[in-house]
Formats: structure tokens, sequence, C-alpha cells
């Protein structure tokens, strides 16, 4: 595919001056509304200021001007005009056109409605924009940025903290508003409980100053009048806005039963069009949110708690919860729908006492070693928790997929997360719940802290599939989400250890013997390999790098704004390189050093670094470091740097491990198979009664897939040829990835009667059909070309943004 790079569209850049000061605890209360598509609400934010305070100097540095690189103009609010109403009072009816007020001369560029919106995003973004001082500027006042985009921004105000009855107890000066939130923040992690309390009172406080604010395509700028510096910013201040519609964190959709539903789909733009907040991965904050919708529907977030309903008036439920464990903004995660939970036709008794859950609160919080991160109530440090297997976990999806549930999915979660536990140790995190999102959702799953996304065409065909990415997204616990990278553009940090660890988990969770779990990991390495070979081939060298800001990987401007490369690229999304070529240097290091070596490394890596965010060079390092020189032969940070992240292609090491892949025995299976088909395909119809029918074996799905990529290679494959496959082995009822290889066969052969499995595939497996498109039209053939057409019009208006994009470039 000829993937065309323009970076003033497709880089994505960070505004917030995180350099100068950081949120520590959001406070969201938000109404969901699905007649009007809006999530409307207040975000209280809570700082603490910065101390790498810089002169103003750089012209990296994060951006206050306006799309035309004028100054930008701030909305004045009237004097005198401070509301001292409880934040929970307000209606979702009530309007905020009084408080934002253009000053003299200026031009007004809030909404029609009186609202300031974030401009549509233009066609003109790169790092060399947006280039002004958003430190301490001498006389100027300080300049707040956060991240923000889609939405429309109602008001903004500093909060009365010092006016929260009893405040005087827990603080030495109760009149000095910073002073108190400086407090607040500084709590110890055994006063969780408390904290998160005061939060809360805090957020319900008076305001007590409008502040000054405007908005562009990617940021929100908050200034106080006479504020100079970070530290006199206001350390606490509210946020009451409104998403849009089109807005790109959230997606607006009917689940498989038909019924409304909406939820956050992550990258590439994360939260910002979903609320007011500081995106980089070092602004690692607390959160707790209230949110309310219709009695009828189900909220479910990434909180740590198990939340339950409270019933309010008018046909209205409240849902609360929080997180105690500092993350970045963008792991914040919510779903809200018609869900239903999914329960075992049958529960022991047994399982039950495997899955009590451990409170950070408990009273055997007992130490287990040291932690390097900030402080919070840490698992690790649980000693109840470092032994349990199984954490509690529960299953959601719409009630027509009750069945399906049952029997594939909830079968295998406790021996995937007790696998997990046995590679890695303790579970980063206290519970789960995993939600089957709907068919427009873009992947096969995503983990966010305490909940996990899985796809519908996971639950198909065996439990191969399922199991797998399961085991995949579980992995993201520890890799993603517990140790995060420091650098948004090193993915291979997340998605290469989930990648290799998949394979590891899985083979542990079905318990096979040692030489059928390296068998089967062997053939799944085989299949990577041909994936990584179609990569290369189709994308643009510059996105085949894993560590692409090489020497400049982690650096940020001065203000502590920076930019994504190829962040914005629609192509990206569907792109597998940095989990192959991460996989691929993993497997090499654990074949190096030898997998025992490599396991106990690799636990005591992470009881290192959880809670923290790193770069390539943490891991590699603390590696090197932790080995014996005979262990690591020519192995250092610079050669791994050079052969395998910081170039395009098949690395070198890979190349000469190219013949081993293809002696797998499983795979050496499938080419006989192979043969027997090809001899099949090459009879005449008419064949003589002495020629014996081919005996094929029964195979695995990973083998079925390799079987079938073998036959796309195949210059022609007969419709006769094609029916016996499908009768020989089902392929309409295996899973996704079989489906997806069978298709491909229908469409290279032109296998009309087959069709009917193209055009299923394509509206009930999107996350996986994007590509076919591009086959069905690249045919040149008029009836391949309308089923491509008919499919995407049927499924257009409900399909993720950036698969559209995709699909409607390669229609039109």
């Amino acid at each position: 595919m000829d993937v065309k790079l323009d970076p003033s569209r497709d880089d994505l850049p960070l505004m917030a001056n995180t350099s100068h000061i950081l949120v520590k605890h959001y406070v969201l209360d938000l109404d969901v509304d699905f007649e009007s598509q809006i999530i409307e609400g207040t975000i209280v934010l809570f700082f603490e200021s910065g101390n790498r305070f810089k002169k103003r100097s750089s012209s990296t540095e994060v951006a206050c001007l306006s799309e035309s690189n004028k100054a930008c103009k701030f909305r004045m609010p009237e004097p005198c005009q401070i509301p001292v109403t409880n934040t929970k009072t307000f209606s979702s009816k009530i309007g905020y056109n009084d408080f934002v007020i253009c000053g003299k001369g200026e031009k007004d560029t809030s909404g029609k409605d009186g609202n300031h919106d974030n401009q549509e995003q233009a066609s003109g973004i790169s790092s060399s924009k947006y280039c002004c001082d958003t430190g301490n500027h001498g006389s100027e006042e300080f300049l707040l940025v956060l991240d923000c985009c889609d939405l429309s921004v109602l008001k903004v105000e500093e909060v009365d903290v010092a006016a929260v009855p009893g405040i005087e107890k827990f603080t030495r000066s109760p009149k000095l508003r910073n002073q108190i939130v400086h407090e607040l923040v500084a709590l110890p992690a055994d006063r969780w409980r408390e904290q998160l309390d005061y939060y809360a009172l805090c957020s319900q406080a008076p305001g007590c100053g409008e502040l000054l604010f405007d908005t562009d395509t990617w940021s929100l700028q908050i200034r106080k009048t006479g504020a100079q510096t970070a530290t006199d910013f206001p350390h606490a201040i509210r946020i009451r806005y409104r998403t849009k519609p089109q807005g790109r964190s959230v997606t607006w959709t009917s689940d498989q039963s038909g019924r409304p539903c909406v939820y956050t789909v992550g990258s590439p733009i994360n939260n910002r069009a979903l609320f007011p907040c500081q995106e980089p991965p070092v602004a690692m904050s607390t959160w707790q949110a209230t949110v309310r919708a219709a009695a009828s529907l189900v909220v479910l977030m990434s909180g740590e708690n198990s939340a339950k309903p409270t019933q309010l008036p008018e046909g209205y439920s409240s849902w609360h919860y929080y997180v105690t464990m500092p993350m970045p903004a963008s792991t914040f995660t919510i779903a809200v729908g018609s869900w239903t939970e999914m329960k075992p036709e049958i529960c022991s008794s047994n399982d039950l006492a495997t899955e009590r859950s451990f409170s950070p609160s408990e009273a055997d919080f007992r130490y287990v070693g040291v932690c390097g991160h900030m402080e919070y109530p840490c698992r690790f440090q649980n000693a109840s928790a470092t032994t349990q297997k199984i954490i509690p976990h529960r299953v959601f999806a719409p009630a027509c997929l009750k069945r399906v549930c049952q029997e594939t999915l909830l079968p295998l979660i406790p021996p995937c997360l007790s696998a997990a536990h046995s590679v890695l140790g303790t579970h980063p995190f206290s519970r789960l719940d995993i939600l089957i999102v709907p068919a427009n959702f873009s992947s096969l799953g995503m983990a966010s802290p305490h909940i996990v996304f899985l796809s519908q065409s996971t639950l198909t065909g065996m439990s191969q599939l399922c199991g797998t990415r399961l085991c995949h997204e579980i992995a993201h616990a520890w890799f993603g989400l517990a140790i995060g990278a420091r650098d948004w553009t090193e993915e291979w940090l997340s998605e290469g250890f989930a990648t290799h660890l998949e394979d590891v988990f899985w083979a542990k969770a079905q318990q096979l013997a040692p030489h059928e779990a390296r068998e089967q990991q062997k053939l799944r390495a085989c299949l990577r390999w041909h994936r990584l070979q179609d990569e290369v081939q189709n994308s643009p060298e510059e996105m085949q790098v894993l560590r692409p800001n090489k020497e400049k990987t982690g650096h940020v401007s001065d203000s502590g704004s920076s930019v994504i490369r190829h962040g914005l690229n629609p192509e990206k999304v569907f792109m597998q390189v940095h989990y192959l070529k991460g996989y691929f240097l993993l497997q090499f290091l654990a074949k190096t050093l030898g997998e025992d070596t490599y396991f106990s490394f690799l636990r005591k890596f992470v009881h290192t670094f959880h809670g923290q965010l790193i770069l390539s060079q943490d891991f590699l390092q603390m590696l090197l470091e932790n080995i014996p020189e005979e262990k690591r032969p020519e192995l250092s940070v610079g050669n791994i740097f050079r052969d395998w992240l910081e170039s395009s292609g098949i690395p070198q090491p890979l190349q000469r491990e190219r013949q081993a892949l293809a002696e797998c025995g499983l795979a050496q299976q499938v080419s006989a198979e192979v043969a027997k088909w090809v001899r099949v395909n090459r009879r005449p119809r008419k064949r003589k009664r002495k020629d014996r029918e081919e005996v094929f074996e029964k195979l695995l799905p990973d083998q079925l897939v390799l079987l079938l990529e073998h036959l796309l290679e195949q210059k022609t494959v007969t419709p006769r040829t094609l029916q016996s496959l499908e009768r020989t082995y089902h392929l309409s009822e295996q899973d996704a990835e079989v489906r997806h290889r069978w298709c491909e066969l229908i469409v290279k052969h032109k296998y009309t009667k087959a069709y009917r499995d193209v055009e299923r595939f394509l509206q009930e497996d999107q996350a996986m059909g994007i590509y076919l498109y591009g086959e069905l039209m690249l045919s040149e053939d008029p009836r391949q070309q309308h089923l491509a057409h008919r499919c995407f019009e049927l499924s257009r208006e409900q399909m993720d943004r950036s698969s559209a994009a995709v699909v409607a470039e390669m229609l039109f």
C-alpha cells in the first residue's frame, strides 16, 4: 500500500506545559445524554507546581499562538459575577453565556451558542509551530496549557477550597488555598480514603473568581490576572464544559442488540476530547468520577472499585469510581450502555474463595521490598495481594451474546489470570472487568486499568483467538499500564512485550507440556514472520522504526510540550510493526540469555519499575547489568539500538533465524497438507477411479491460518478445490483469523459462492476487515467492487473514524 506521510497532518502535538505545573488529581462530575450525544459537566483539577522553570527562550516551546499566528485572545470575565452555588446543583440545562465576555476591541470567537469551542482541526501542525513561553513571563501572567480538542468550554474558575467546612482540622494554613491543595496532594498513601473524601469536598466548594481562557485546535489556555508564576496560579480550578457528538475521544454507536452505547476509543488522541487534561505520560495523576445516566444503563470505568448505581429521581442513576494509583490521563476509560453481566451457569464456592478482593486499606498492609515509584497504596507491598493468583473479575456484554460469553470467554479468564501471575508475579490491579464492545471497535482488544475491551471477533470459532487475545490484554496490566513508556513513540515497550507474553501465558493457561508449548510458540513465530514481511513491504520505511526519535527519545521542550510523529496517521492504527519487531527482539533476548535467566530478570524488572515510566534504555541497561558477561556475547545497548530499534526493515539477527522458523514441526505438518491440496487442485474435474482420495490431517487454528497463507501464494485455486477446503475445515465457522485468510482466498479467486462469507466478515469483524476492502477494489471486478461499496454503505455510519477514513480512500 502506498502510504503518504505528511508531518503537518500526521503529527500529534502534546501541548500541556507539564514542566511548570502538574495535575495530581481530577474530579469529574458528568451527565451522559444519548439524545444529544453529549457528555456534560465539570472537571476539577488539583495541581502541584513544578520545579523546572525556564527562562523565556526556546522556539520549540508550547504554543499560545492561534492558527493565523496571532496572539491568543482571552475571554474576559465580568467582575462580581462569581456564583457560590454548589456544583452538584447545576442543571445540565443552565447556560453560561454571561460568564464569557469579550474584552474591548476583541473579536468574539465563541460559538453561536456563546460557548468557547475548540477550532476545527487545521491542516498545519508541526513541531516548530505553537511557540510562545508558558512559564514565568516576568511582568506577564503565567499561562496554563491543557490538552483539549472537540470540546465546548463554558466556564473556568478558581475553587475556594478554604471554604470547605472543617478544612481547618486538616491543614495548618486554612486561609491559603494553594497551601491547602499542596498538603492534600502530599497526604501519605495510608490516608488514601481520607484524601479522596477531601478531594470530593473541595471539588464541591464554591468558585472564588473566574479565570481568563481561550482555546485553539489542540489546547485550552488559562490565565489568572496577576498570577505571574505557576506557584501563584490557582492550584484548584473548575472547568465546566461539554463534549461534541463528533468528538474523537468517544464513539456513540449501537451495540449488537441495537441499543445505544458510548465508549472511549483510546488512541490516537486519547481523552482530550472527553475532558481537558495533561496528556503527556509524565503527568501521572489519580482521579475520581461521578457519572449520571439513565437508570437502564450500566456505567463501566477504569476505576479500582466495582461501582454500584445510586438511584436518582426521574429515572436516572449515578455511578462513582476512583483510582489511587497515579497513571497518565490517557488510561482513563468509560463505557456506558445496556450491558448485562455475564455469569457462569454454575459458580463453585472454591472460585469465590479464590477471587476474594484485597483492598489497599486492609490491615495486613505489609511491605514486601521497596518500591521505586511515587507513594500510593501499592499491591506489590500488600502481602495478601502478592499471592493472589486470580483477581476478582466480571464480564459484560449485550444480552444477545450471553451464550457465547459463557461458553467461550468465562472459562478462560481464571486460567489466563493464574498463568500471568505464575510468570510475572503480583497483579498490578485489584480487579478486572471485561466488556465485549460493539462491532465498530477498531481493534481486537484494548487494555486499561481494571478494564479490558474485547472485540466480538474473539468469540467465534475455538478458544484459541479468544485465549491469546485475553492473555495479550492481561499482559498489558504490567507492560503498558503499570510500566508505561515515557515517550509514546516507543510503543514496542507495550505492544512488543504483550505480544511476547501472550504466547507464554497461553501455553501455561492450556497446561501444555514443555515440548508442546515450544512447538506452538514456534508456529506462531512463523506466522508473525510472514506478517512482518508483509508489513515492511507495504509500509513507509520511516514508520517501521521502533525508536524513531533516536537519541532525542524522551526529550520535550522547556515547557514540557512535544510532538508525536505520525500520531494522527490513520494507517498507523492498523500497523503491527511495533508488535512484531518488539516481539522478535524479546524472543531473541530470551533465546540468547536462556529462558530461565530471562524470565527471572523480567520479574525483577517488574518489581523495580512498576508504577513508573521507562525508555528502551532503562530496560536494556538493567537487563545487561543483571546478566553475567558470558551469557551476553556481543550484546550491548548500542548494538540493540542499531540492529533492532533504530533501523527499518527486518533486523539482521532475525534474518538469520528464518530457516529455523521454517523447521518447526507444526509448520512442516502444514507444508505436507499444502502439498496434498496442490495435488487436489491440479486434478482434472473427471478423474480416473484409481486416483486415491487424499486424507487430510486435523489442524490447529494457527496451522489453518498458515495453510491458507500458503494457498494464497498459488496462482490459481479452482472453485472445486475451494469448496472442498471449506467442507473439510468448516472454514466459515472458524475463528476470525482463519476466516480472514479464507476471505482473502475467496476474493483472490473470485469464488462467488462464498461472497456471503466476505460480506459477513466485513460487517461483523470490522477490526480485521479493513484491508479486504482494498483487495476487493484492486481486483477491478465489478461484482467485487459493488460488494465493497455496499458493505461500506451499510456500516460507515457506525464505523470507527480512522477505519472509515482508510476505507473511503480505498473506495473513492
